[in-house]
């Protein structure tokens, strides 16, 4: 089991599982020992009875679903926050792992 587990949120989890890649890529390459996957918004009920989340990462396309994601979390000490447009547009894995590091720390 990895030290934290990144947990991204989109629409459908199919366009974040590109993000999903360069952020595993960042990890390795930082040493660090984290669980990354992306999940439909759909899906995250589940994975929040399933699994241990240290952190939920919304795509930008389901910002508007924030304030429903961290009432779910509420007294569990998961953060949520959006994925800035420019990092998700441009894929840039290593300052989505830097966002949810800085949110776990």
């Amino acid at each position: 089991m990895a030290e934290k587990t990144i947990v991204l949120v989109c629409a459908a989890g199919m366009s974040t599982s590109m993000l999903v890649k360069k952020m595993q890529e960042a990890a390795i390459e930082q040493g660090l020992d984290r669980e990354i996957y992306a999940i439909a918004s759909s899906e995250v009920d589940k994975k929040l009875s399933e699994d241990e989340i240290n952190v939920l990462l919304l795509g930008p396309q389901v910002r508007f679903l924030k304030n429903e994601f961290e009432s779910k979390v509420s007294g569990k000490n998961i953060p949520v926050e959006v994925i800035p447009n420019v990092d998700y547009g441009t894929m840039n894995g290593t300052n989505v792992l830097k966002l949810a590091e800085s949110l776990t720390n």
